[in-house]
């Protein structure tokens, strides 16, 4: 529903649906759906991975109409968040089979992938996002017009995605094939390296799209930039021969002993 206001509020919100629309009510309110899985959507969760695919400005209208009829940017539903911890759970495992690991070196970096790599890393990373974009890509500096923080967590979660199936289940199929056997070779570290690009091109872009979906930020295209850093270190990848492949392989059996 959408928050109403008193008769001579002016347009305000009243005191009760403040307190209603406050970061520290919707956050309780998210983690309190965590503990119900049948008022989670997981239909609609599955859309939204799909879409973030094929077509991820799709995604980010609809985050447009919640802040519509919810009065909120930021998921209300963790249904998203748990579909992409199975993910994360299964493609670890994955990698841990595939690198020849046993159960407790599969479980340690289970572990380090959860809590590092992507809760770590996702804080970390939004609230960077989040202080920047607030500071230097605001319109209009105003309190009535701020990122609430948990969509740019959401902004990472979304790019996050497509970057953890390239790399931790479509890379599968091609380390101890193509990548690792012949890691020395052209072709594997230019197919390795190839997903990275990739990868990390999805991220770059659906992080884009997220906040140049939001009307009160100007400026937004700055976030494209480093696809130039990006594409530049791709080049140099290839003529060095660097397999990022190699590497992360390579890091997270030493992780894990």
């Amino acid at each position: 529903m959408l928050p109403t206001t008193s008769p001579n509020s002016n347009g305000a919100l009243s005191s009760r649906d403040a307190a209603r629309h406050t970061a520290g009510a919707k956050r309780y309110k998210y983690l309190r759906r965590l503990l119900h899985f049948r008022q989670m959507d997981f239909e609609f969760a599955l859309w939204q991975m799909l879409y973030l695919f094929t077509s991820p400005q799709r995604v980010y209208r609809n985050f447009q109409y919640r802040k519509q009829t919810k009065d909120q940017w930021a998921r209300d539903d963790p249904a998203f968040l748990v579909l992409l911890s199975i993910w994360l759970c299964v493609s670890t495992i994955g990698f841990g089979l595939v690198l020849d690991m046993g159960v407790v070196e599969t479980l340690k970096l289970l572990l380090w992938v959860v809590f590092v790599d992507c809760i770590g890393v996702g804080l970390l990373i939004s609230t960077i996002m989040w202080v920047i974009s607030n500071k230097y890509l605001l319109k209009h500096p105003s309190r009535n017009f701020d990122v609430e923080w948990g969509y740019a967590f959401d902004v990472h979660l979304n790019a996050f995605y497509p970057l953890l199936v390239i790399l931790h289940f479509l890379q599968l199929f091609f380390i101890n094939h193509i990548v690792m056997i012949n890691s020395d070779w052209f072709l594997g570290y230019f197919v390795g390296n190839t997903l990275w690009l990739i990868a990390i091109g999805y991220y770059l872009y659906i992080t884009f799209l997220g906040y140049n979906a939001l009307p009160f930020l100007k400026n937004t295209v700055v976030l494209l930039y480093p696809f130039a850093l990006l594409g530049l270190l791709y080049i140099l990848s290839i003529s060095l021969g660097w397999n990022f492949t190699q590497a992360l392989c390579s890091f997270y059996k030493y992780r894990v002993k």
